[in-house]
Order: structure tokens, then C-alpha cells, then sequence
């Protein structure tokens, strides 16, 4: 899989659309934004139902972004749990070796003090402050048989290993418990966020909840407009690219080959990764969730990448660089869109401007347009493998 880092465009620069249409549509969606912002407050001071949802949305951003944070935090706390158990493992068998060599310098101690040496070299040895501090001042070595120096020597080894093993873990579970506060921290902030959300909701009477449907409504059919229109660009290039190669295939079969060839590659690779994703649509969104009963947004590209055979991070931190950075104009089915100026949302791109994705607590896995917040709101575009 190619991994290139290349510099993140800015999100105008990566959708690279400008038609009248869509600069119309976009128009529209501001005219639409600045109705909504300027909406006057209710008559009973309460907030509008606007105010309401702008807030609601801000919360569940906020949420997905701890989210993110709490995934990195929780793959982190994996690794170095792991690393400290084996630190731990690793500690408890070189103390068990360490004291069969105490054993054995004891064994030696006590056959000195049966002869009636008044003061047993091996004892002496045990009792000292330090190995070394005993060979500088009795020069033991000389005066021990071939297999007391070998016992003195594996004792020595042993001690010094274990000591150094000892330290090691220390500072492992120490770094440990650091990442677990930031899991807590990210586990809080993302409950408290999407709490506030639930409580704003809540407070919503019946005719409300029916009005901020009909406005999510009016939003979601803004944007597969939107993505229409990218999708006759789509068709319009992939016509104009394949009248181009018929006239001068004759002289630049030689150098597509390669290329036709790697096209085809992830081709088939993208394909079993938008059928897995397809396959999990209904599914509910669950925050840190990878599946297989429900995902969040990174959980659901990590596992559909996987199904192609290709290993993906877990964050879209990670994700956004673990591949080529394509324009959005240049997006194939496969490649993985990413959101926000905090890359805290990613989409799996299925043509047509649409994708798969996993959107936000309450919701379920579904296909989408990728204008569904906007075209702002588009970070860039990846391709993974």
C-alpha cells in the first residue's frame, strides 16, 4: 500500500468544483446558514429551534472528536498493557532464576560454615553491599572453587538483569497509567457531550421534533442535489478520459499497462471494501465501537479496509495519512473522505458523491451524500491502498 504524507489542501482546494451549478447550490446553502444564524430567538426566551440545533450539532462534533481521542488513547493503553505484562512475565522469571542462584551461593555458605570457617566467604559475599564492593576487598575470586565462581557469576548476571528489568516495567506502568487518565479523560468528555445533546433534545416538544426532522430533511435533499451534480462530472470525465484513450492507445499501451494494472488492483480491493461496508448499513453508531454489531466512523473504514486485506489505523488521525491524497475531483469508489479541520470524521466514498459511513450517536451506518454538512466541511480525500 502506498504511503505518502503529503501536506493537508485546505478543504475549498480539495473539493475543486466550481460550476455555476454547484456554485449556485452553494449560494443558496449560505443564504440558507445565514436565515438560520440570524433566526430570531422565541417569544418565551427559551431558544430557537435553530439555536437548537446548531447547538445539538456543535455537541455531537464535539463528541465525535473525543471520540477520535478516546480511540487513540484506548489502542495506546493496549500496546503498553501488553508491553507491561511481558516487562511483568519477563521480571517474575528472572527473579525466580536470580534466587535458584541465591540458592545455590547459600548452599555454599552453609558447607563454609559446617568446615568452621569462622567467616564463609560465600556468606560474606551474600551479606555484602554490592558484589563488586566484596571482589575489591577480599579478592573472593581467588579463593573460590571453579563452580562457587560460576555460581557467583550467574548470581552477579542474574541480579543485575533483574534490577534493570525491574526498572524497565516501573517506568512501562508508569507511562501506563498516564494514557489510562487520558482514556478516562476522552470517556468523560465524550459522555458529558452527548448528554448535553440528549438533554437539549429532550426539552423539544412533539411539533418541534417533527420540524428539526423536516429540516434535516430539507438539508439531506440539498445535498444529494449536490452530489448529482458531482456525479455528471464523474460521468462526463470518465467519457472524455475514455475517448482520450482510444485515439492514442496504439502509441501509450506500453507505459498504461503498469498503470491499467495497479487501477485494477485496488479496483477489486475497493470493491470488497464497499461490499462489507454495505453490508453493515443499518447498523447504530456507537462510539469506540469496530464492529461487527455497530461501528463508529474509524471503526467502520478500519473493518472494511480489513475485509479488502488491507490493515488500516484505527483513528482517522492515522487513517488520513495511511495512503495517496487525492483531489475530491479525481475520487474513486473506495478511497476514504475525510471531515472537518480535526480530520475527527471519515466517510468510505462509493461514487456519484456518495458514501458509506458511519454518521453520529443515534444514527446508523448509511449511504450518503458527502455534502451532507456542507462542501466546508470536506477536509480530503485518501486513498489507502
Amino acid at each position: 500500500m502506498a504511503s505518502h504524507r503529503k501536506s493537508r489542501p485546505s478543504a475549498t482546494r480539495v473539493a475543486g468544483i466550481r460550476t455555476p451549478a454547484l456554485a449556485t447550490a452553494a449560494l443558496t446553502s449560505v443564504a440558507l446558514l445565514s436565515q438560520t444564524a440570524n433566526a430570531a430567538p422565541s417569544e418565551d426566551g427559551k431558544p430557537s429551534l435553530e439555536e437548537v440545533e446548531k447547538k445539538v450539532d456543535a455537541l455531537y462534533r464535539q463528541a465525535e472528536s473525543a471520540t477520535e481521542k478516546y480511540n487513540a488513547a484506548k489502542e495506546k493503553t493496549g500496546k503498553q498493557r501488553k508491553q507491561v505484562d511481558t516487562l511483568l512475565d519477563d521480571v517474575a522469571e528472572r527473579t525466580d532464576r536470580l534466587n535458584k542462584a541465591r540458592e545455590e551461593l547459600g548452599s555454599f555458605a552453609a558447607a563454609q560454615y559446617r568446615t568452621g570457617a569462622s567467616a564463609p566467604d560465600t556468606a560474606t559475599f551474600l551479606l555484602a553491599d554490592s558484589p563488586q564492593d566484596y571482589f575489591d576487598q577480599t579478592q573472593l575470586m581467588s579463593r573460590l572453587t571453579s563452580r562457587e565462581k560460576d555460581a557467583v557469576d550467574d548470581y552477579t548476571t542474574q541480579q543485575s538483569a533483574t534490577m534493570a528489568k525491574r526498572q524497565e516495567a516501573a517506568k512501562s506502568l508508569e507511562t501506563l497509567t498516564e494514557t489510562q487518565d487520558d482514556l478516562r479523560t476522552a470517556k468523560s468528555t465524550v459522555q458529558t457531550k452527548l448528554t448535553s445533546a440528549r438533554e437539549l433534545l429532550s426539552q423539544l416538544t412533539a411539533q418541534e421534533k417533527a420540524r428539526l426532522a423536516e429540516i434535516e430533511q430539507k438539508q439531506r435533499a440539498a445535498a444529494a442535489r449536490k452530489a448529482a451534480e458531482l456525479a455528471k462530472q464523474e460521468a462526463s470525465s470518465s467519457s472524455t478520459s475514455t475517448s482520450s484513450g482510444s485515439s492514442s492507445a496504439s502509441s501509450a499501451s506500453s507505459s498504461s499497462s503498469s498503470s491499467s494494472s495497479s487501477d485494477s488492483s485496488y479496483g477489486t480491493k475497493a470493491a470488497k471494501a464497499i461490499a462489507f461496508a454495505r453490508a453493515q448499513i443499518g447498523k447504530p453508531y456507537v462510539w469506540g465501537a469496530t464492529g461487527p454489531g455497530s461501528y463508529d466512523c474509524s471503526g467502520l473504514s478500519q473493518a472494511a479496509w480489513k475485509a479488502a486485506g488491507v490493515s488500516l489505523p484505527r483513528t482517522t488521525y492515522d487513517q488520513v495519512n495511511a495512503g495517496t491524497t487525492v483531489s475530491l475531483t479525481d475520487a474513486q469508489p473506495g478511497d476514504l473522505v475525510f471531515f472537518y479541520d480535526d480530520v475527527s470524521h471519515v466517510g468510505i466514498y462509493i461514487g456519484n458523491g456518495m458514501m458509506i459511513h458511519a454518521p453520529k450517536p443515534g444514527a446508523y451506518v448509511r449511504a450518503e451524500s458527502i455534502y451532507y454538512g456542507g462542501e466546508s466541511i470536506i477536509h480530503s480525500v485518501v486513498r489507502p491502498a
